[in-house]
């Protein structure tokens, strides 16, 4: 006779902070879609954008950061090729690998996208510098990320 495991109940103060930053997460979503939208790009689009807005950065690892399958990442940058927001080159390390490199328009857009989003920037601007430092430390630290002392 197999004995069944029971899941100890959740404690009601971590029950509130999972929901809060499920309520978080969804309100960034869509307004990230919505921002996204404004300058004619679907949310995939921006957030690769985004990521690829600082430095070059090889599709593989745009893959794993986003959490997709590379050939997603190909049909994007693709997109963003034909608008000219993007470029792909060779990595100078390993001429192997694309680095897909954002166009002086895609740095422009990828900025105006930023300024764009007021959901994040307005409630954390309520905090002083302490508590948004306390609070990025508190993210690292659930992500299994170091923290800087």
């Amino acid at each position: 006779m197999a004995t069944s495991r029971t899941t100890p109940p959740i404690d009601p103060l971590t029950l509130e902070v999972v929901e809060l930053i499920g309520t978080v997460v969804a309100r960034y979503y869509a307004e990230y879609e919505q921002a996204a939208a404004q300058h004619a790009l679907t949310g995939a689009q921006a957030r690769v954008l985004g990521l690829i807005s600082l430095d070059p950065v090889p599709m593989r690892k745009i893959a794993l950061k986003l959490k997709c399958e590379p050939s997603n990442i190909t049909g994007i940058v693709d997109r963003l090729e034909a608008r000219g927001l993007v470029e792909r080159r060779p990595d100078p390390a390993d001429r192997r690998v694309k680095l897909a490199a954002a166009t002086d328009e895609g740095r422009r857009t990828a900025r105006a996208l930023r300024e764009s989003l007021d959901f994040a920037r307005e409630p954390l601007g309520r905090l002083s510098d302490g508590e948004r430092t306390m609070l990025r430390d508190l993210l690292k630290r659930m992500l299994g990320e170091s923290v800087e002392l």
